[in-house]
């Protein structure tokens, strides 16, 4: 059995940098297992290797286009 941990951490939205609390969990060779977002007024943002968070007052085209802005194109 492999052994996760989790712990909280502070992201900030990927649109415009508003902190938001996470718990992330991790593999026991780091890769990121998922992540829960704890503040209200967050959501998911698609990567396939990274705990990433927007408002969900951003649209999803504005979410995207920061991603791709940020990290280039994912294959999430």
């Amino acid at each position: 059995m492999t052994e996760r941990t989790s712990r909280a951490e502070t992201h900030g939205c990927i649109v415009c940098g508003k902190l938001h609390q996470m718990i992330v969990v991790y593999e026991a060779d780091g890769r990121l297992f998922d992540f829960k977002i704890m503040s209200a007024d967050g959501k998911k943002a698609a990567h396939p290797t990274r705990p990433l968070v927007a408002c969900e007052k951003h649209k999803d085209a504005e979410v995207e286009a920061a991603v791709r802005r940020v990290y280039g194109d994912t294959d999430a």
